[in-house]
């Protein structure tokens, strides 16, 4: 617009546009709204809502709001897991100890067996009374079977009277007197085969007959 035009309108009454106003520029202010200055360890943190710090980890995706987990994001072991875990151990301890106890009797038990023996065997150096002539047979049962010793007749009454009794030694039936038959007895009692009882009735012990005979082809 000219001046003449712009003159023109000011003398018909027309006033000119006022100019825009130019606000002063509004400095940064550090400090949260509402005046307070940033806490020490505050500053730079991200913010959650609320203003809270932000829980690490919190609102991932697939996290669930939890921290996470070492070794590789699995949920720890319930209490019940653990004490279920201790059980077992403690189980397990106790029957392996079981099993060592019960092997060491056993080997101590057969170790008391060979020394047993030993010292019978020591004990009924010359002392059996075997006939290489006796003729009569006489049975006895023993380990869950019948066996037979070959006596004298006159061994075979002394047998039945209880005056004499057989021993079992590494497979052989030794004829022993009473006396030597109490001694092997006190030293390894497994070993006696015969032991006579006078005083008992007959019919416990059917094989004192002297009438009683087995035919040696007879399987038992």
């Amino acid at each position: 617009m000219s001046d003449t035009l712009r003159d023109q309108l000011l003398g018909l009454g027309f006033k000119p546009a006022p100019k825009p106003e130019r606000k002063p520029e509004k400095k940064h202010d550090p400090r949260p709204q509402g005046g307070r200055p940033p806490r020490p360890g505050q500053a730079g943190k991200p913010q959650g809502q609320g203003g809270k710090p932000q829980a690490h980890g919190q609102g991932r995706p697939g996290h669930g709001g939890r921290a996470a987990q070492p070794g590789g994001g699995k949920p720890a072991r319930s209490r019940e897991d653990i004490d279920l875990a201790k059980a077992y151990a403690i189980r397990a301890q106790r029957e392996k100890d079981e099993r060592i106890e019960a092997e060491r009797l056993k080997q101590e038990e057969a170790r008391q067996r060979r020394e047993a023996r030993a010292r019978l065997e020591e004990l009924l150096k010359d002392k059996a009374l075997n006939l290489a002539d006796a003729d009569i047979a006489r049975h006895f049962p023993y380990g869950g079977k019948i066996k037979r010793i070959y006596v004298s007749a006159d061994q075979l009454k002394a047998l039945n009277a209880g005056e004499l009794g057989v021993l079992q030694v590494n497979g052989r039936y030794l004829l022993v007197t009473a006396a030597v038959l109490a001694e092997a007895e006190a030293v390894f009692a497994p070993a006696v085969a015969l032991k006579v009882d006078p005083n008992a009735p007959a019919e416990e012990d059917p094989y004192a007959d002297p009438q009683y005979q087995v035919p040696d082809d007879l399987v038992w």
